[in-house]
């Protein structure tokens, strides 16, 4: 692809100020058009050192109104970043709907300087083909527009970039042992280029090389591969913008794939007060001295509670995290989503609050809220939360990849169980709170509750991230059932 590029092509400046003008004044209404339909926008620019990335941002920059634009210059990771995720710190730029992200590097120095570099095993740039391709689907699916550039230039116009940047005082700085190494190994960086650009150049992504040498010509095509790109994504709104219009009831239900797990759950185990007592206090004990274990290898860990209204999740988080010590781990109260939340990848909130390495997330609920209430309540379509069975299965490979241990659970108990402690929380002063009207509401569409959950604890229970169903009618039981599994879990994985 690089070779068959003509890097010749030169524009005249008359020709420039034509095109450029009319072109700059058609960016800044697709901006305004972008916004008012609520597209995130995405543009990455990579390329070859000196290729003129900074030049050629600032030329957008001057296009848009600069309100609407964040631009988002990458380096290294930070020690903070490699505690967590490989992508975990470009789903936080990651932009909310109706603005723009400018990447000046990105994601995919991963599989160009850190493969090059030889700073990460071949293993690791191998996996990022398929994170990537993931994380770049799901915001496309989700309605953002990726517009992804890289700018070529030759060995020999890099080299005379390079010559002419270190004769000036003012811009030695930007030639450093770094960008000669990237020269005297051109040709291996533009072998891992020619492959980034075959295997991640896809139908919602695609890349646009640009011919970079002379910067008039540059600028012109950066100019109409962020325009094409916001057309598409534009006409794509409308269109369902308007399929959305002519729609007078949301689509919720879909057919239900695999009935019948929970049916085959006992709930009737139980466990003396005697026996769970003696339990609590050595797995209490024993979840402690794993923490500090964790923290010394940097192992990660994940909780996700789900379960039924009055199914016993609280009561059971505050016995799992009572002997640890507070400063290795956080508790998440998942709610309805803010307006902040609302405006990003439904996934982004989680994202968000994955913990660094050696450290411990609780999530009181958790992202399979899209496959549940999301879905029965109608606030997402039946192809968002039927997408969202893959999507939560790539984000939590990525997690575990990573070296996260992800544990999760669903509390259960039957219908009459909860109905006896829903009348224990009405008629009971000090439970009153825990019981609203949207829990009776909820218990109503219990059936429709059940299908939901069969679906996902059959879509979403991978070998690397199983679902553990917990018999919760005795709440004893359930306690001693967590804290064992989760001690279980990181003994397996320090073993």
């Amino acid at each position: 692809m690089l070779a068959d590029l003509d890097l010749r092509t030169r524009v005249g400046k008359a020709e420039f100020r034509e095109k450029s003008r009319s072109m700059e004044l058609e960016l800044g209404a697709l901006q305004r058009r972008a916004r008012e339909l609520a597209i995130p926008v995405i543009v990455v620019f990579e390329g070859w050192d000196a290729a003129g990335k900074g030049t050629l941002i600032n030329r957008l920059m001057l296009c848009l109104d600069a309100r609407g634009f964040t631009v988002h210059p990458i380096g290294p990771p930070t020690e903070d970043e490699r505690l967590r995720p490989f992508l975990w710190r470009f789903w936080l730029r990651t932009p909310p709907r109706g603005r723009i992200a400018i990447f000046d590097r990105s994601w995919y120095g991963r599989v160009l300087v850190e493969r090059v570099g030889g700073h990460i095993p071949k293993g690791t740039w191998r996996r990022a083909y398929d994170e990537i391709a993931a994380f770049e689907r799901q915001l496309a699916d989700d309605g953002a527009c990726f517009v992804k550039l890289f700018l070529h230039i030759d060995s020999e116009e890099q080299k005379r970039r390079f010559k002419k940047l270190e004769a000036r005082r003012t811009t030695a700085w930007k030639v450093t042992k770094n960008e000669w190494r990237q020269h005297r190994h051109y040709d291996e960086y533009a072998e891992a280029v020619e492959d980034m650009l075959a295997r991640t150049s896809t139908e919602w992504a695609p890349w646009t090389v640009i011919a970079a040498k002379y910067g008039r010509t540059a600028t012109l095509q950066v100019y109409s591969a962020v325009a094409d790109a916001l057309k598409e994504s534009i006409a794509r709104a409308e269109a369902r913008q308007a399929a959305t219009a002519a729609r007078s009831v949301p689509a919720t239900e879909g057919a239900v794939r695999h009935p019948g797990i929970l049916s085959t759950v006992d709930l009737s185990v139980a466990l003396s007060r005697e026996e769970y007592e003696s339990r609590l206090e050595l797995l209490q004990k024993r979840l402690h001295e794993l923490e500090h274990e964790i923290y010394l290898r940097r192992v990660g860990v994940v909780v996700a509670y789900e379960g039924w209204d009055a199914a016993g999740k609280g009561g059971n988080i505050r016995r799992l995290v009572q002997g640890l010590d507070p400063r290795g781990f956080e508790v998440f109260p998942v709610a309805a989503p803010n307006d902040v939340e609302k405006a990003h990848h439904y996934l982004w909130r989680f994202w968000r609050d994955v913990p660094k390495a050696g450290h411990i997330g609780i999530f009181d609920r958790s992202w399979y809220g899209r496959v549940m209430v999301e879905r029965i309540e109608g606030f997402c379509s039946s192809e968002e939360w039927l997408r969202a069975y893959g999507e939560i299965n790539d984000m939590e490979r990525q997690w575990t990849d990573s070296g996260i241990i992800l544990v999760k659970f669903w509390l259960h108990i039957g219908k009459d169980t909860q109905l006896e402690r829903f009348e224990e929380r009405r008629d009971t002063p000090f439970k009153q709170w825990k019981i609203t009207d949207e829990d009776w509401r909820n218990r109503e569409k219990w059936d429709r509750y059940r299908e939901a959950v069969d679906d996902m604890l059959a879509a979403t229970s991978p070998p690397n991230a199983p679902w553990t169903i917990v018999q919760s009618t005795c709440k004893l039981y359930a306690r001693i059932k967590t804290l064992r599994t989760v001690v279980d879990r990181i003994e397996e994985r320090i073993s």
